[in-house]
C-alpha cells in the first residue's frame, strides 16, 4: 500500500518523532507532507529515505493550500492518507476525501481537558474538527484517555481506536559513554546527581514549579538540567534567577540527542498539567532512569514498580519527592521490561499498518478509485485555526 501521511509541521516534538519512528518500522510504501516549517525531523525523514513534501504555507487561513495538497494526494494515486495534528486534520482529510482516497484516518496525539494541542477548544475549533472528521473512516487515539475525550467531544465511539505512541527502544537505550560526553559537555562531575527535564517550553509542562521546587535542594553537585526550547525560556531563566539556584540550573536547549540525554540524568520528572500519553516518562524509564511524574496516562495499569512515582503537581509535594530521590542518591540503571512488552515502536507500527488494511478492506474505493472530484475556486467559512471568512485564490 502506498500511504501519505500529513502534519502541520516537523520541527522537534513528539507527535513529529514518533512519526518518524513509524516510517522506520512500518511495511508500507510511506512518503510524507509537511504544511510548511519542514524543520530538523525533516532533514532525519529524508535521511531514512523517505520523500518529505513542502506545501509551504505562510498562515492558518491560506486556502490555496488545500488545491496543492489536493493535486499531490491525486497525483500520488495514494491508498492511504494519514493526518496527524490539528491543522494538517483539517487540510488533509478534505483534500483526500476530494481525491476520493480509499483510505482516509487522522491520530490525535494532543488532546487535553481544555486545550487540543496548545489551542483552546473554542466551539469554532470544535466544529471544523467534527466537520473534516465526517471526511475520514477513523481516529486513532494516542491513549484510552483521549478516546474518552474524543468522544465526549462529539467523534463517534466506533470510528474511534486506541493505538498507543510507541518506544523505539534503540533511539533511547542507556549509553554510559554518552553519560560521560554530556555530562562533561555541561561541566556536570561522574558523581554529579543530575535531575532532569526534557520537552518544549511551554507554560503546560510547568517547568517553573519544578525550578521552584529543586532550587533549595541544588548544590555544587546537585544540579538540573532543563532541555528543550520554547516561548517560556526567557522566563524559565528568570525564574532561575529568582530562586537563587540559578548557576545550578543548567538550560540545554534544543537537542536531538535524547538517549544520550536521557543517559546524562539520574532523576527524570514530567511536571505536566495535562498530558495525552507520557511518551517522554516512557522514554526515561526504557533508557533505565527513575521518573517522577504528575500525570502519565500511559502508564495506567503498567507495572513499573518503583521506577517511577506520581507526585502532586504542586511545588511542596514536588519538592518532597525530589528530596526523598536526591537523598537516596544514585539509583541502579535498569530499564523497565514492562514499557517494551507494551509500546515497543514494532508491534505499534504493525497495528497501524494492520488498521490500514483492515479500513481498505471496508472501503468502497478499494482498489478501484472513482474520478477525483474537482475542488472548487473558492472556499468560504473557518479555515484551520483561523478566523471564518472567505478566501479567494484557491486556483494558485
Amino acid at each position: 500500500m502506498k500511504v501519505l501521511h500529513v502534519i502541520t509541521g516537523l520541527g522537534v516534538g513528539g507527535a513529529e518523532l514518533q512519526l518518524r519512528s513509524i516510517l522506520q518500522h512500518t511495511r508500507h510504501d510511506s512518503e510524507v507532507v509537511t504544511l510548511y516549517n519542514p524543520g530538523p525531523v525533516a532533514d532525519m525523514i529524508r535521511s531514512d529515505g523517505t520523500i518529505v513534501h513542502d506545501l509551504r504555507m505562510n498562515g492558518n487561513t491560506e486556502l490555496a493550500a488545500l488545491r496543492r495538497l489536493y493535486r499531490l494526494i491525486r497525483d500520488g494515486r495514494f491508498d492511504v492518507v494519514h493526518a496527524h495534528l490539528y491543522r494538517s486534520q483539517i487540510y488533509g482529510r478534505t483534500a483526500a476525501w476530494l481525491a476520493r482516497t480509499p483510505v482516509v484516518l487522522s491520530t490525535e496525539h494532543s488532546i487535553g481537558e481544555t486545550h487540543l494541542e496548545r489551542r483552546r477548544m473554542t466551539s469554532g475549533v470544535r466544529a471544523l474538527y467534527l466537520a473534516t472528521e465526517r471526511l475520514s473512516q477513523a481516529t486513532v487515539a494516542v491513549s484510552a484517555a483521549v478516546r474518552d475525550r474524543m468522544v465526549n467531544w462529539g467523534v463517534p465511539a466506533g470510528r474511534v481506536t486506541v493505538i498507543p505512541n510507541g518506544v523505539d527502544l534503540g533511539r533511547v537505550a542507556f549509553d554510559p559513554g554518552a553519560r560521560s560526553r554530556i555530562r562533561a559537555e555541561f561541566g556536570l562531575g561522574g558523581d554529579d546527581y543530575v535531575i532532569g527535564v526534557l520537552g518544549r517550553l511551554d507554560p503546560n509542562k510547568r517547568f517553573d514549579m519544578v525550578i521552584g521546587a529543586a532550587a533549595p535542594l541544588l548544590d555544587a553537585t546537585t544540579r538540573l538540567l532543563i532541555v528543550g526550547k520554547g516561548d517560556e525560556g526567557e522566563r524559565l531563566a528568570e525564574a532561575a534567577r529568582a530562586s537563587g539556584a540559578g548557576d545550578r540550573v543548567i538550560f540545554a536547549g534544543e537537542r536531538h540527542d535524547v538517549a544520550a540525554i536521557l543517559s546524562a540524568l539520574d532523576l527524570f520528572v514530567a511536571s505536566s498539567a495535562q498530558e495525552t500519553f507520557g511518551l517522554s516518562v516512557l522514554e526515561a524509564l526504557a533508557n533505565g532512569a527513575p521518573a517522577l511524574y504528575t500525570t502519565c496516562p500511559a502508564l495506567e495499569g503498567l507495572d513499573v514498580g518503583s521506577r517511577a512515582r506520581q507526585v502532586t503537581g504542586t511545588v511542596d509535594g514536588l519538592r518532597a519527592a525530589l528530596a526523598e530521590e536526591v537523598a537516596a542518591g544514585h539509583r541502579e540503571r535498569l530499564a523497565v521490561t514492562a514499557v517494551e512488552a507494551e509500546y515497543g515502536i514494532e508491534a505499534v507500527t504493525a497495528r497501524i499498518d494492520d488498521l490500514y488494511e483492515s479500513l481498505a478492506a471496508r472501503s468502497r474505493r478499494w482498489p478501484a478509485r472513482k474520478a477525483a472530484v474537482r475542488p472548487p475556486t473558492v472556499l468560504s467559512g473557518a479555515a484551520a485555526g483561523g478566523a471564518p471568512g472567505t478566501v479567494e485564490g484557491a486556483n494558485a
